[in-house]
Formats: C-alpha cells, structure tokens, sequence
C-alpha cells in the first residue's frame, strides 16, 4: 500500500502540483540522457518551489521537493541528486503508536512537577534549607490549588496534602503556618522581597505629595506664599512713588 494515487501518464499523482507538473515530470522520464535529466529536474523542483512561494526556503523543504517529485514519476526518475530516493516501503508505513502517559497522580491539579520537588526535598537534611524548601512547596501547591478551583483554599488542606504525597516526610506545624502566613505569597513571611511593602508605599506617596505641594507654581519650584499674587505684589512694593 503506498500512497500513490495515479500512474505517470494517466492522471494527476500529486494535486497539489496541478496537471502542468505532472505532465513535465512524465517527460522527463522520456529523456534519454542522464545529465540533461538531471537538469530538468532541478529545474521541475524550482518549479514546484515557487508554487509555495510563501514557505520558508530550508533544506528540510528541498527534501520534501525532491521527495515528491520522485513520488510522481512513480520511484521511476534515475538522476544525480544529493537527496536520496525515499524508501518505497516508508510512504504506506503506519506510525508507531504513541502509549498515553499514566502517572497515577493522586492529585491531578497539583501536576507531576510537585512529586519531583517533594522528592528532592525530602532528600535534604533536617535544617533551615529542608523548612524553606517545604514553605516554597505549600506555597505552589496554595496557587495550584486555587488556579485549577477557582476558590481559596485553607491552609490545613495543604498541609494535609502535601504530608500525603511525600509520605508524612514533610511536616510543617500548622499553627505556624496560619500565624507567620507562610503560604502567602503577598504578605506572608516569606513573602517575595522584590513587593513593597504598604509602609514604604505609603511613604513614597508621602513624600511625593509634599515634593509636589512645595512647587504650589504648577512644578515651576517657585513657593506661592502671597496667595496667588505674590509676583503682583512684589512688583508694586518695589514700584517708585510718583512726586507731587
């Protein structure tokens, strides 16, 4: 079985290639001499390139080129080429069948990538980096969890998940986890340096309100303190008094 659909001289093999093509590929078949052979069909394959003016010029698609135009002289065509004839055989070979991917996960919305990282932290000796390496993990787990729900979810409910997939390995007081807000990713301890905080937030509006109160001259850095007609009035105290 192969996926020729014609014979060369009876009809259209390719159709993507119209009835001109396939009618100048079978009389290149009739052509005697190898190398004027050889030089109509690369010229033929030019040909079919500018059919498709719009894919990208590689050497994967010069391939594909010179596949077909052996596919319609029928594996027949016997030129000089730097691309081999493809295998007859390959065209009708059904591909293998790709198995589907069990990985018995015990909660889906979490993903395969949570099992490897309990894995790696359990491996870690008792200490600061085991406990920061579980924060991080209930920490993913908490936006997991609610990425996938669409809906918070306690803190307890980590804890107990997390202790089930590594296995009670990985224990965290939760006690200490709703005090100290460690699977918070805003606000908690551990929360990301890189956020402000609302103090110096609030801080740096201050400060921004007062830079922008000083220059009362529309940011000119000019103070107004005669209510508006400061200017005006200076000018009128330095103006000479007439004489008499």
């Amino acid at each position: 079985m192969t996926l020729i659909k014609g014979e060369p001289g009876t009809g259209i093999v390719l159709k993507e290639y119209g009835k001109n093509i396939q009618k100048i590929v079978d009389w290149i078949l009739t052509i005697e001499d190898r190398d004027q052979r050889t030089r109509y069909a690369n010229t033929c394959v030019e040909l079919m390139r500018q059919l498709n003016p719009g894919v990208r010029d590689t050497d994967e698609q010069t391939t594909k080129l010179w596949d077909h135009l052996f596919i319609m002289s029928n594996f027949k065509l016997d030129v000089d080429t730097p691309h081999p004839m493809p295998d007859l055989a390959v065209l009708g070979k059904k591909p293998d069948r790709v198995p589907y991917n069990h990985n018995n996960l015990r909660y889906k919305h979490y993903g395969k990538n949570i099992n490897l990282l309990i894995d790696q932290a359990i491996l870690k000796e008792d200490g600061v980096e085991k406990d920061d390496a579980i924060i991080y993990i209930g920490r993913l787990m908490k936006r997991l969890y609610s990425t996938w729900n669409k809906e918070n979810v306690d803190d307890e409910v980590i804890v107990e998940h997390l202790s089930e997939l590594s296995k009670k390995k990985l224990q965290i007081d939760i006690a200490k986890v709703k005090a100290e807000r460690l699977f918070d990713t805003v606000g908690g301890v551990v929360a990301d340096s890189r956020i402000p905080s609302s103090s110096s937030s609030q801080s740096r509006s201050s400060n921004n309100s007062r830079r922008s109160n000083s220059n009362g001259n529309g940011g000119n850095g000019y103070s107004n303190n005669n209510g508006g007609n400061g200017s005006s009035n200076r000018y009128q105290q330095n103006k000479p008094r007439r004489r008499n």
